[in-house]
């Protein structure tokens, strides 16, 4: 009797997580360790590979041109700012191929804007997945990148083809668009990331996040040259506007597609680093709530 009564109190002394850890059980839901965490991740790279290919097959299938839409949609968007901005308030001056670096901005800057868009819903409208499956939460802005990554690469044959109308001819560095879009691919993940977090504990973040991506979007030379812009203006203007990421890996594209263009070293310095610190700091700030994704 009395070693029954003493088990009763240790067990009422123990916490759950507590007796858990003494059996060898883990919480359902619980956070791992950030190096088993990368491991479980890289484990489901099959999984992510596959949901990718599906869900982007099944994005358009109702309506009646399809995949064509990740071309039309940005291409659609280069004609009305063409018109906008070239035509009505006159920004194409001073650059010499303007459609070019219209169509390149647009393009590049439209993957950015995906990526975060898709992320910010990635968990929320994943909650029954979530409650059902224990698997790594990343797994889904991860996923919505990967397939805002395969339209970027859909539509590129459409913004080559315009670059090359344009009058531009093939160079070398043409094929300094591939580190471009790896390193902008790796910001859009961390950014991604930060934003999944966010969305799951804010709903309201994915309404919000619409004003401040076209805030972004006019703040990243898409449209103007920040360098003719900026002309007459204080010196910390240009430098903020250049060091800014979305114009960073436009700026990246453009030097490497249009002949004129030329792009400094110090913003290839940055845009590593850019995305160095959002693929760590949105990975870990992501990873830090795993635990609370179930939760909804």
């Amino acid at each position: 009797m009395t070693d029954v009564q003493g088990s009763t109190l240790e067990l009422d002394r123990l916490s759950g997580a507590e007796l858990a850890a003494r059996h060898g059980m883990e919480l359902a839901g619980g956070r791992p360790r950030l190096s088993v965490y990368l491991r479980d991740l890289w484990g489901r790279r099959h999984f992510i590979v596959s949901y990718t290919r599906a869900a982007n097959a099944s994005m358009y299938s109702d309506s009646f041109l399809g995949q064509i839409w990740q071309v039309l949609t940005p291409l659609l968007n280069a004609a009305v700012y063409y018109l906008i901005f070239g035509v009505l308030l006159k920004t194409k001056h001073g650059i010499p191929n303007f459609i070019g670096f219209l169509t390149i901005g647009i393009f590049i800057f439209t993957f950015m804007q995906h990526s975060i868009i898709d992320g910010a819903r990635s968990v929320s409208n994943n909650l029954s997945l979530i409650r059902a499956l224990r698997f790594p939460r990343a797994t889904l802005p991860l996923g919505t990148t990967a397939i805002a990554f395969q339209q970027l690469l859909a539509s590129m044959i459409a913004m080559i083809a315009i670059v090359l109308l344009s009058g531009e001819p093939v160079r070398w560095s043409w094929l300094l668009v591939v580190p471009t879009i790896l390193l902008e691919s790796l910001f859009a993940l961390g950014t991604a990331l930060v934003i999944a977090r966010i969305g799951a504990a804010v709903p309201d973040t994915s309404q919000f996040l619409p004003f401040l991506l076209r805030t972004w979007l006019y703040m990243s030379g898409i449209f103007y040259s920040i360098t003719i812009f900026t002309k007459g203006k204080p010196e910390w203007v240009r430098v903020v506007l250049e060091l800014n990421p979305g114009a960073e890996y436009v700026e990246l594209a453009r030097a490497a597609l249009i002949q004129d263009a030329n792009v400094q070293l110090r913003i290839w310095a940055f845009a590593t680093a850019w995305a160095v610190v959002a693929l760590v700091g949105g990975l870990v700030f992501f990873w830090r709530a795993e635990e609370t994704y179930a939760r909804g």
